[in-house]
């Protein structure tokens, strides 16, 4: 087997031949960072890039696995998390100037549980400035997509969308305040995982909001999304939020089918002003999963268009909060358009913050009563990817369900103000060039990730979108 090609292989089939001693993590590792090297010079996908350490770390896992103590399907695959998740001794800069040479004396919850089941850190992922930016903005200047270096990759997840699409790394951690993780995903034609809040442990993660924000999987595989909750998930005593709720196996889910599923397709706002393109291959999908047994219900969430801008005021005026300090003593080191976002957020009135929780309440109710009737809600993930903006002019007019946003903020804001788990897919390509990634998204019950990765890996199995390839070349 040529040593490059297993950039290509998929998280299980790579699992595969390194548990069988056929390939070793350390061959799988250095295939991996070759292609980030010879190609992420036009993706921009990687803040940090850490090959010495990697290998290092893949040495470890080869000797591990020759002695017997295999530790199952992450073992010596690479993986690559967003820079705003701290990594014991190495650079966490949050995508800023203002933490540019932040060095973390600890690890994040998330990374360690990773680096104990094996994984192989190789590097750190670009993003837009502490998670909060325009979709262009980064201290390190922008992630590209990799399906149109023109295009954008969406945020604030940027660099893991794109680092995933470009075949730099197989796994990848983003992080999910109002769609960051989904954002990318449907922009990139990967796999995102927003958890159930509580699922995974945020210590060690920067913050942006504290009622809204998750991290979780970005893969390219359902499978890969499923076995990386399964070692991330859990209570942690160092962090409140993380819910003491058992964790089922995923890998079971993955072969259940979705023969009497019911999957929720909801008649108002979710598939209003959907791209054509997004909207046929969307209805295409769910009719696919109807023909494999699914049952499909309409359902409604009749507050669903207040989701993205009362999550905008939570998410605002709690990051203005959280970096009112940093605006004090470095306004000068922040974007323009982050700081005039937190400092415009510091002058909401209290009672439009209060309004918003109400908002969120609401929503949790009526998403309740909606998963009395379904086990999955389908939505589209958003709309093709829109060109890179020049940073001097790109915005500050990309909010919540603007024309400029990549995604409707709304169709992904609604699992943060719940909390409610949900998961884009791929399930499609636009007709005409450049050829764009559409995306599917599902929503599940809290504490339920097992059914989309049940309906995520049924349809996942029965297409292809996931095989393509983008014409990134050296």
């Amino acid at each position: 087997m040529a040593i490059p090609d297993l950039v290509f292989k998929t998280g299980p089939e790579l699992s595969a031949l390194i548990k069988s001693k056929q390939v070793s993590p350390v061959e799988v590792t250095q295939a991996f960072l070759d292609r980030v090297a010879a190609l992420d010079k036009k993706v921009n996908s990687f803040i940090t890039v850490l090959p010495d350490y990697a290998l290092a770390r893949a040495k470890q896992a080869e000797q591990e696995i020759a002695a017997g103590r295999y530790k199952g399907a992450l073992h010596g695959l690479p993986y690559a998390p967003k820079d705003i998740i701290a990594t014991k001794g190495h650079k966490t800069t949050n995508g800023s100037k203002v933490t540019a040479n932040n060095v973390t004396n600890y690890e994040s919850t998330i990374t360690q549980r990773l680096n104990d089941a094996g994984a192989v850190m190789i590097g750190k992922l670009n993003l837009l400035e502490f998670a909060m930016g325009s979709g262009v903005h980064s201290g390190f200047g922008p992630a590209r997509n990799p399906w149109d270096l023109a295009y954008s990759p969406a945020g604030s997840s940027s660099g893991s969308g794109a680092a995933l699409a470009a075949y730099f790394t197989p796994l990848s951690i983003g992080t999910d305040t109002g769609g960051s993780i989904r954002g990318p995903a449907n922009n990139c034609g990967i796999v995102g995982l927003k958890q159930t809040y509580g699922r995974c442990s945020r210590y060690g993660v920067s913050t942006l909001s504290w009622t809204l924000d998750h991290a979780g999987p970005m893969t390219k595989r359902v499978a890969d999304a499923a076995h990386m909750l399964q070692a991330m998930a859990g209570a942690d005593p160092h962090d409140a939020t993380a819910a003491s709720v058992p964790v089922p196996n995923y890998a079971q889910a993955l072969t259940q089918g979705v023969k009497g599923l019911r999957i929720g397709v909801p008649t108002n706002y979710f598939f209003d002003d959907a791209h054509p393109e997004t909207n046929k291959a969307v209805r295409a999908a769910i009719d696919l999963l109807k023909g494999q047994g699914a049952q499909i219900v309409e359902v409604k969430v009749p507050n669903a268009n207040l989701a993205g801008s009362a999550g905008w005021i939570i998410a605002m005026v709690e990051g203005a909060c959280y970096h009112e300090q940093r605006l004090k003593n470095t306004p000068e080191l922040f974007d323009p358009v982050i700081r005039e976002r937190l400092e415009t957020a510091r002058f909401y009135p209290a009672t439009d913050y209060v309004k918003s929780m109400r908002i969120r309440t609401i929503l949790m109710e009526e998403l309740r009563q909606v998963f009395t009737q379904c086990d999955v809600m389908a939505v589209p993930g958003g709309n093709p990817a829109g060109k890179l903006d020049p940073p001097e002019t790109a915005g500050s007019d990309v909010k919540p369900g603007s024309t400029a946003s990549p995604y409707r903020g709304g169709n992904t804001f609604i699992g943060n103000m719940t909390g409610y788990p949900a998961m884009t897919i791929p399930c499609g390509f636009t007709s005409s060039a450049p050829t764009l990634p559409l995306s599917i998204q599902f929503y599940g019950k809290p504490y339920d990730e097992a059914a989309l990765f049940r309906v995520g890996q049924a349809y996942e199995a029965a297409t292809d979108w996931h095989t393509r390839r983008p014409p990134l070349s050296a």
